[in-house]
């Protein structure tokens, strides 16, 4: 009987140790690649179109004003550099190019680059203008046939901000009055993928969330930014729902792209490494560091396998598909 013990002691013992060795020496990433995003600020800055810009001509070129190319003395020159010409537009198929000067428009100087959207303002419909232009230190003279230009279009304007990964949401910031308490703002659901997550937690669209684990939320934006960077994948997330009067409490599981081992190292018996970001996979089996008595490699689609060292055997390598076309 003490034996008996004994001996069930030793392999308790032994499976422990290999556990702690297993657990030492295996890895694992993530199934998918998770990509990786570039949060918003929380005020979004959007440059407003000019209402004088509308209408007018257009020559198809960006200018600016026309610095010396000195970098210890930097001078303003008469004229407007070209910063680039629109392929097929006016101004290239008058044979203008960046880097050229124009010196004057139909005999008026230019010296500004708001001169020249000034110019193009004046005038309706397609029309001839004569510009004077300086390229090294050659004047040469072009006629550009401007083009109309459409009236400008609306400005760009925030439709909600979104979480394409872990919630897989569209989000605005909405201001509500809950009973008995001050103003506050939280975020309103206002778009959801077919493979959001948040469908299962039965959070809907128009729902306001209020609270995301510990954190109240006060802006769309603030629960973007704490669901990605305070958060891990596949993670179960309380949250406090605002519907119809009503707050309701919902447990939502992140996205989970899942986990694979992607390193095995138990020298000299076995050493498997993965990688799904380089498409590379290594196995080998008793290395001995001078050689390994059977090794495969993969790098994307080609295959290697050897063994001891001596005999190789590759596969799909450098390999040429011809695909015939179909009629």
């Amino acid at each position: 009987m003490k034996r008996n013990y004994q001996i069930f002691m030793l392999g308790l013992r032994t499976c422990l140790l290999a556990c702690l060795l297993l657990n030492g020496c295996v890895s694992s990433e993530p199934r998918q690649l998770v990509p990786s995003i570039a949060l918003s600020p929380e005020d979004l800055e959007l440059e407003e179109v000019a209402s004088d810009t509308d209408g007018g001509l257009d020559f198809g070129l960006l200018v600016t004003i026309n610095e010396s190319d000195s970098l210890f003395n930097l001078e303003v020159l008469p004229g407007v550099r070209i910063r680039e010409v629109s392929p097929g537009g006016p101004a290239a198929v008058a044979g203008l190019q960046a880097g050229d000067v124009i010196l004057s428009v139909n005999g008026t100087a230019v010296n500004e680059p708001d001169t020249l959207a000034a110019l193009a303002r004046q005038r309706t419909g397609s029309a001839n203008f004569t510009f004077q232009v300086r390229r090294g230190t050659t004047v040469l003279e072009a006629s550009v046939m401007a083009r109309e230009r459409p009236a400008a279009s609306a400005p760009l304007r925030e439709l909600y901000r979104s979480d394409p990964l872990a919630t897989r949401g569209g989000y605005q910031t909405a201001v509500l009055q809950l009973p008995n308490q001050e103003l506050r703002t939280a975020a309103r659901v206002v778009e959801l993928a077919p493979d959001s997550p948040l469908h299962q937690a039965d959070v809907r669209v128009g729902d306001i969330i209020l609270v995301a684990g510990d954190t109240a939320v006060e802006s769309a934006q603030g629960f973007v930014s704490d669901i990605l960077n305070n958060h891990d994948l596949g993670e179960l997330l309380s949250l406090s729902v605002y519907r119809d009067g009503q707050i309701l409490q919902r447990e939502v599981r992140l996205w989970d792209p899942g986990r694979r081992i992607n390193r095995i190292s138990m020298r000299p018996l076995i050493f498997y490494e993965s990688s799904q970001a380089t498409q590379q996979t290594r196995l080998s089996v008793f290395d001995f560091w001078l050689f390994s008595v059977y090794e495969f490699s993969r790098s994307e689609s080609e295959r290697e396998h050897q063994v001891l060292g001596l005999f190789s055997i590759s596969s799909d390598y450098g390999e040429l598909v011809e695909e015939n076309a179909q009629p």
